[in-house]
């Protein structure tokens, strides 16, 4: 079974944090409609302004990793499923396409953007 099969099949895809700031892990999580499982301390979701990310994703503190099994196995189906459709809902936020189209990741990254520029605090 390769890669992209993995993710295609599984309910939950772990998304660790790695040598970098970001992980592409989330992203191709939401992609192939995994609900993201995100192992890391003072994460920073991409959109966290707009997106609710607690709708479609398992955030775990590095502390609890080695409860995350037990974790998962208390999330009831209905809350899984409830999370999974909130994934394929959110997706069109992640997706870029050569002309932008409404809310995809072009018009979310000049969202970003502009929310950062309205909102940034002037040094006194």
């Amino acid at each position: 079974m390769n890669y992209i099969l993995h993710m295609k099949t599984s309910k939950y895809c772990i998304c660790a944090k790695g040598f970098e700031v970001n992980s592409p892990r989330v992203v191709e999580a939401i992609f192939y409609e995994c609900v993201p499982v995100i192992i890391s301390d003072n994460f920073v979701p991409p959109f966290f302004d707009v997106l609710n990310w607690d709708a479609f994703a398992v955030i775990v503190a590095e502390k609890d990793i080695p409860k995350l099994k037990e974790i998962l196995l208390s999330i009831p189906y209905e809350k899984y499923i409830a999370m999974q459709l909130a994934v394929k809902k959110v997706q069109r936020h992640f997706l870029w396409h050569p002309k932008p189209v409404k809310y995809d990741l072009f018009h979310m990254t000049l969202h970003s953007i502009w929310n950062s520029r309205v909102f940034m605090l002037k040094p006194k």
